[in-house]
């Protein structure tokens, strides 16, 4: 009885792996404005949404706004990465009642020494495919860092100023 448990077990992590396919899964090197990559965001679709981790260094200490945007482009001044994921052309903002778009995030606190580790959870877009807007679409995503909170309800982007870092998401 222990052995078919321990063969059940074997076999459903084998078949969950088989799941996650290379389609699920999603990266970002984040590059700050002199062009050097500052960390990384790696993007796994799950069941019922997009688990979104982010490692980065060298950035200034205090919360930062941090969006999903419509283009997978940075350069030049990381305004390439245009506008937030959101096809339904709905406001901005956590706290909006008319809201959110599909790439807003709460915001990512960076640590004194500037590093900052975070995991995000969104339901509003997907990696590939699905109901939701995919990042790997034809024109592809980009994760865009900002200078400063997001206050999740200032139009168009909370209020999160200048864009500090970029990264263009890419399938792994």
């Amino acid at each position: 009885m222990k052995n078919t448990a321990v063969a059940c077990a074997a076999l459903a992590a084998i078949l969950m792996s088989a799941f996650a396919s290379a389609a699920d899964r999603a990266g970002a090197d984040i590059l700050n404005t002199e062009g050097s990559v500052v960390g990384k965001a790696t993007f796994e679709q799950t069941p019922s949404g997009v688990l979104l981790f982010v490692d980065v260094a060298g950035l200034p200490p205090g919360a930062h706004g941090i969006h999903l945007h419509g283009t997978g482009a940075c350069t030049p001044d990381f305004k390439a990465a245009k506008g937030h994921v959101n096809p339904d052309a709905v406001q901005h903002g956590l706290r909006n009642p008319d809201g959110p778009d599909s790439g807003d995030l709460p915001n990512l606190y960076v640590a004194a020494d500037g590093s900052a580790k975070a995991e995000f959870f969104t339901t509003r877009v997907s990696v590939a495919e699905g109901d939701m807007p995919a990042l790997l679409d034809e024109d592809g995503s980009a994760v865009v860092i900002h200078d400063q909170p997001d206050d999740h309800l200032t139009q168009p982007i909370g209020g999160a100023g200048g864009r500090i870092g970029c990264g263009i998401i890419k399938k792994t």
